[in-house]
């Protein structure tokens, strides 16, 4: 086989069994991989609706894309699905590293975990040999005790993932975390790991990646290569990292602060990007497998009294998250919580999320001193913000008790309208850092997107028109560049439905989603060029987008067997009732009206009915899912 491996791994926990599965032929042309063929193989172990997020009978599948472990540049993306915590629904889940490469080279296109272990447990895989193996001594190690323990015994040559004492807690915000710092973190999916009692995976692989016809793949890597380096985004990326944009968002009033009541920060200098830099902080730029570009961070305090604190980051989301959120407006500050959340394994936008409810909350005297353990939660409050983010990843005390499960949870248990303040939607994940009162394509995307309101599924970055080649996708999705302002609600069904596509393909192949739809070096033409080559399965690129919608549509359609209807693809309160806060667009918000003038077009383009939001059985059919159908039919779920 060429491009993918063949082969899907199967360990099942609970039976101390392991087992392969020949990767089935007409799943690659379907599905393409990873992101793709994950939400097939999530569909056919878990539709049954009692299945729950906690139940042994939830998977894990972990996959590199279809092209990883290949020249095909930024390519070393893993995805992971599960049903998540957080929300009970569909939970996809990405990082990069170099840990899906090396599954790769070990032979495997999948690994789906079943079962739980009675015990602490880690999975070892060297190419063939795959055993369930003892974790007793991994146990309770953060995640820089884990990745050297496990380097020790397998060799520096080896690649883990690993969750750290969040997940083991089961905390909801736990992140997955693999070649150190980074993360596949939103969405909990390292409780999901914790509850089996899956400590880590550990692989060693030395099988190459065949490709079908190598000097055409390698002439399409190399012009992915050439227009990302010509890509007007690429240079600042590399550069200041995505932190490089904080200033510039800032000016447009649209970086959120103190938990959303604010747009605009007087001197946000010192967390960006641009500060690490020039202040000395940062000490170099890591790339994923096989990437050009090198976005990711690496940062040190090196005097005064935090010497000696270094982690991976901070990017955009965690300055917003654990800085400008809880009015943390030093670097020093945020470098110290980012580091706490990589050693405990939290999703750092979450932890900042929980964070800031909790200070607002105890600020409104919803929360009390005894319920927040003594502290005096405030803005601005660094060693409050550092304690509490220790107590929610170990579930210590009252306060940690109460954020270790979430918002969806916490608001319910506190009452006293503290829903209000709490920036998640119907779903219940935490927010991303992206003011959708003023970017409205965001807006619609964070409303619909199957696993909770973030970014990380359908990315409309070029709905600001920040640079020509933004400029270009808007005039070839809506058929004028005027439209690539973020303000408008006209054309963003257009622009969403167009990025979920070209969101889903980027993953399935194994791309950085950066490379396509943040710059614009990778695209639905060359990618679908580029899997022929790599695969010799031939697809023009409106099929290659076809199979991203065929995604989009079997992840509803699991969460539909949860009970998802349209009253789901909402927005948080707050950014539903309060305007935003300052600037050109003060008073802006997100109304339930103009929502429901982008939902319907774009169910409509989706062919969906608009009073339920589900697919019909024609749609299902029509992308090759009448099984789907099938199911849904005798649960009643049918419009």
């Amino acid at each position: 086989m060429y491009g993918h491996q063949g082969k899907i791994l199967h360990v099942d926990l609970s039976k101390n069994k392991i087992w392969t599965q020949d990767l089935p032929e007409e799943w690659r042309r379907l599905y393409v991989g990873s992101r793709g063929i994950n939400a097939r193989i999530l569909w056919d172990y878990c539709k049954d609706p009692e299945i729950t997020w906690d139940d042994p009978r939830n998977i894990l599948v972990y996959a590199p894309g279809a092209v990883t472990g290949t020249t095909a540049p930024a390519s070393g993306r893993t995805s992971v699905t599960t049903i998540g915590c957080t929300t009970g629904l569909y939970l996809k889940t990405n990082t990069g590293g170099h840990w899906g490469a090396e599954l790769k080279f070990a032979g495997y296109d999948h690994l789906v975990v079943h079962g739980a272990a009675d015990k602490p447990s880690y999975i070892f895989i060297d190419n063939d040999q795959v055993e369930i193996r003892d974790a007793k001594d991994l146990w309770g190690k953060d995640m820089i005790q884990t990745d050297a323990l496990l380097k020790k015994w397998h060799g520096e040559d080896s690649r883990g993932l690993y969750i750290g004492p969040a997940g083991e807690n089961l905390v909801r915000g736990a992140s997955i975390q693999c070649s150190l710092y980074h993360a596949a973190g939103r969405g909990g999916g390292a409780a999901v790991m914790g509850k089996k009692n899956l400590k880590a995976i550990s692989i060693k692989g030395s099988k190459p990646v065949r490709i079908k016809d190598p000097k055409k793949f390698a002439e399409i890597a190399k012009e992915m290569r050439d227009l990302l380096k010509a890509d007007s985004g690429a240079a600042s990326l590399h550069q200041f990292g995505t932190a490089g944009s904080i200033a510039a968002v800032n000016e447009l009033h649209a970086f959120p602060g103190r938990n959303w009541q604010t747009g605009y920060t007087e001197n946000v200098y010192p967390i960006s990007g641009q500060c690490l830099v020039e202040k000395g902080y940062l000490k170099r730029r890591v790339a994923c497998f096989g990437c050009t570009i090198g976005c990711h961070r690496y940062s040190a305090i090196e005097s005064g009294p935090n010497a000696g604190i270094a982690s991976g980051g901070p990017e955009y989301e965690t300055f917003g998250a654990l800085g400008n959120g809880p009015g943390v407006i030093d670097t020093e500050g945020v470098i110290m919580a980012n580091e706490l959340c990589n050693r405990l394994g939290m999703d750092t936008i979450t932890a900042g999320g929980v964070a800031q409810w909790a200070i607002e909350s105890y600020e409104r005297g919803v929360l009390t001193k005894d319920d927040t353990d003594g502290l005096e939660l405030g803005w601005g409050k660094i060693p409050e913000l550092l304690k509490t983010i220790e107590a929610t990843a170990l579930r210590k005390g009252k306060l940690g008790n109460l954020l270790a499960d979430g918002l969806k949870i916490a608001t319910k248990k506190v009452g006293q309208d503290s829903y209000k303040w709490a920036i998640i939607n119907a779903k219940g994940l935490e927010q991303s850092n992206v003011e959708t009162r003023s970017a409205k394509a965001y807006a619609l995307a964070f409303a619909v997107n199957p696993r909770g309101n973030d970014h990380l599924m359908t990315e409309t970055f070029a709905e600001f028109g920040a640079s020509p080649e933004a400029v270009a996708v808007i005039e070839k999705v809506t058929g004028d560049k005027k439209w690539a302002a973020p303000h408008f609600t006209e054309h963003r069904a257009e622009i969403v439905r167009w990025h979920e596509d070209c969101y889903e393909i980027t993953e399935a192949l194994g791309f950085c989603v950066f490379t396509s739809t943040a710059a614009y070096g990778v695209n639905p033409d060359n990618m679908a060029r580029l899997y022929d080559a790599a695969t010799g399965i031939s697809m023009t690129e409106d099929e290659m987008m076809f199979t991203g919608r065929r995604v989009v549509t079997l992840e509803k359609a699991f969460n539909i067997t949860r009970g998802a209807t349209r009253e789901h693809d909402n927005l948080p309160w707050r950014l539903m009732n309060e305007g935003a806060a300052s600037g050109p667009l003060k008073g802006a918000m997100n109304s339930q009206e103009e929502l429901d003038g982008m939902l319907d077009p774009y169910y409509t383009q989706h062919e969906w009915d608009l009073k339920t939001s589900w697919p019909f059985r024609k749609t299902y059919e029509k992308l090759g899912l009448k099984d789907v159908a099938d199911y849904l039919d005798k649960m009643g779920r049918l419009p």
